[in-house]
């Protein structure tokens, strides 16, 4: 174990769990193996790293991440209508389904919110937008990357 602290260039192994404030228990290693990432990798948001930053192998802590800093907030207009005929006819329709896109640069999920026979509308919010986290974390290990 070491007693860097986490910053910019650090290697983290810790054990975390993401809730929402009602309680709701999203992800979980705490029963699982720990996780780990390098500061900066992608594997967690900019808002959770920097959340972490300071801390040391050993220390636990509950933090609080508002919506500008996980997430994002919620977006309207990423609330849209599509052609029901944009669908196979075989795929049966139901509220909470989620459905993958083609946007030109990957697939893009989205979840079907209401539909007619004309038309389905789809939320291409992230399913945690406009949601404050209970981010809990026990640091496992720090290590410095160079």
């Amino acid at each position: 174990m070491s007693d860097n602290l986490i910053g910019e260039h650090s290697r983290v192994t810790l054990h975390f769990s993401l809730k929402l404030e009602d309680g709701t228990l999203v992800d979980s290693t705490m029963e699982k193996d720990p996780a780990t990432f390098t500061v900066g990798d992608g594997s967690l948001l900019p808002g959770f790293e920097r959340a972490l930053f300071g801390l040391k192998s050993g220390d636990e802590t509950e933090i609080e991440v508002a919506p500008e800093a996980g997430f994002g907030q919620r977006n309207p207009s990423n609330v849209q209508r599509v052609r029901r005929d944009h669908f196979s006819p075989e795929l049966t329709l139901t509220p909470g389904l989620v459905v993958s896109f083609d946007n030109g640069s990957g697939e893009l999920p989205g979840v079907v919110r209401a539909f007619d026979d004309d038309e389905v509308t789809v939320d291409f919010n992230h399913p945690l937008a406009g949601q404050t986290i209970l981010f809990a974390v026990k640091i496992i290990a720090v290590a410095s990357v160079n």
